[in-house]
């Protein structure tokens, strides 16, 4: 039987002493800095500006618990990919897309170091990534992307051929494969609450099941109070919508996972999947992967793409057809899995804006910053989020403050019902893409996926 929902698989099997609940804000209240969602990004912020400056009032606002939301229901990649860097040379020059790829590079040191010096156990192993081809047109890909991360300065990734993608993973159909080392398999919730145990021990308050309704120039309006703040600083990620005035700010995408009961050491061999790398593919609905401590295999893609008017759920339940459609992915990639029990299921969501693109600001006139929009890559991204929303904050100008993703705008998405109608268009079409170039064989990208990718703002 799928245990279906309950937040996530992580919320099931971590066996860290619960604390009670954290105390919701009851009153109006003052601080130096409010910070709006217990999430990697919220809790990073408060964690570098306690670090940097002691005696800052820092206060986090979270409206369930932290970890609800996707800090707490990802697929544990914690890697150095960054949504909109293309986009940000074409805006910026490729010297400062460089330049904002090599902070993410070691953007993941950072944050193993963080959690060592911390004592955060959070099963982190550094096997890398292995992006995978598996058609000729994933392949052609998969070969642009590599010599796409070479250009960004990446010179220690490796491009493989069949036979050496089997030698990392032995994986059905595999033609290619990209792997490189700035990537670690984490357990995503130990990671976030060892976060927040740290920041309180630095002195950051900490307010739970306190839902924040408006955001203006310096204060968070709750239903219990309002907290008053010089800066005032939105970490909302995939629910952000949920406030006033966000609904059309980032779109709120579904990303479902399922996991595997524990394997035997013989499949594990069979497999070949020895170092643990992460393990991600090419295709259009893409999926991603890992193996976890306990020997299961986390994988994750897209079920039902959005909700009609933003909307987000409450438990993390999926539905039946997308646990379906993850298995039969997950035994496509290893065939000798057909039959293998699937104990959990899940989704949640991350922010997606309009151009695809990550960003940083802090007006300084109203004191309001936010950060995200990370597309599925936040893991690693929110901590460089939070470094640099804390130069901001302290107003230093630093080599953080000057990467091109700071004060980055993007235009609203599109109102109802145009909004749904269009992800649910183009996730159809990046379906029909894949399908096409797995009958076809084709070398190229099918003109569909152009289409799509151009529509949706991803190039």
């Amino acid at each position: 039987m799928t245990i279906n929902g309950g937040i996530s698989f992580w919320y099931a099997t971590d066996q860290t002493p619960h604390q009670p609940p954290r105390a919701p804000l009851t009153t109006d209240a003052t601080a130096d800095v409010a910070i709006v969602g217990g999430g990697y990004t919220g809790l990073w912020t408060a964690y570098y500006l306690k670090r940097a400056a002691p005696d800052l009032r820092v206060t986090v606002l979270e409206q369930k618990f932290c970890g609800y939301g996707a800090s707490g229901r990802n697929g544990g990649w914690l890697y150095n990919g960054i949504a909109g860097r293309d986009r940000y040379a074409a805006l910026h020059g490729h010297q400062a897309a460089q330049r904002l790829q090599h902070a993410m590079n070691d953007t993941v040191t950072e944050v193993i170091d963080v959690a060592a010096a911390e004592s955060i156990n959070a099963d982190i192993h550094r096997g890398g990534v292995l992006e995978v081809a598996r058609t000729p047109a994933q392949l052609t890909r998969l070969k642009a992307f590599h010599a796409a991360e070479l250009s960004f300065g990446e010179t220690d990734r490796e491009l493989h051929d069949a036979t050496a993608t089997r030698g990392r993973i032995d994986i059905a159909d595999a033609v290619g494969s990209s792997w490189t080392p700035h990537g670690a398999r984490i357990h995503p919730l130990k990671l976030l609450r060892g976060l927040a145990t740290a920041c309180e021990h630095l002195g950051v308050v900490i307010h739970e099941s306190t839902p924040v309704t408006e955001l203006a120039p310096r204060r968070a309006v709750t239903p219990y109070g309002t907290l008053r703040a010089p800066y005032v600083l939105r970490c909302t990620e995939g629910f952000t919508a949920s406030l006033k005035g966000q609904k059309r700010t980032w779109l709120p995408m579904n990303s479902s996972m399922i996991v595997t009961a524990p394997l035997p050491p013989s499949v594990w061999s069979a497999l070949n999947w020895q170092d643990a790398p992460l393990l991600g593919d090419m295709a259009h609905a893409y999926m991603y992967a890992q193996r976890t401590a306990d020997d299961r295999i986390a994988l994750g893609g897209r079920g039902v793409p959005y909700r009609f008017g933003s909307r987000t759920d409450n438990d993390g339940r999926t539905q039946p057809s997308t646990i379906t459609a993850l298995t039969d992915l997950l035994t496509t990639f290893f065939p000798l899995l057909t039959g293998t029990e699937i104990t959990h299921a899940w989704s949640g969501v991350l922010g997606v804006p309009r151009d695809w693109c990550a960003t940083v600001t802090l007006d300084a006139t109203t004191g309001l910053g936010w950060a995200g929009g990370y597309v599925g890559s936040g893991v690693a991204t929110a901590n460089l989020a939070a470094r640099t929303l804390r130069d901001l904050v302290l107003g230093e100008s630093t080599a953080l403050t000057t990467l091109p993703w700071v004060h980055h705008r993007v235009r609203r998405w599109e109102p109802e019902p145009f909004r749904w109608l269009g992800v649910h268009t183009l996730y159809a079409a990046y379906r029909e893409a894949d399908r096409h170039e797995s009958r076809t064989h084709t070398p190229n990208t099918t003109p569909l996926a152009h289409l799509a990718n151009r529509i949706s703002g991803r190039s």
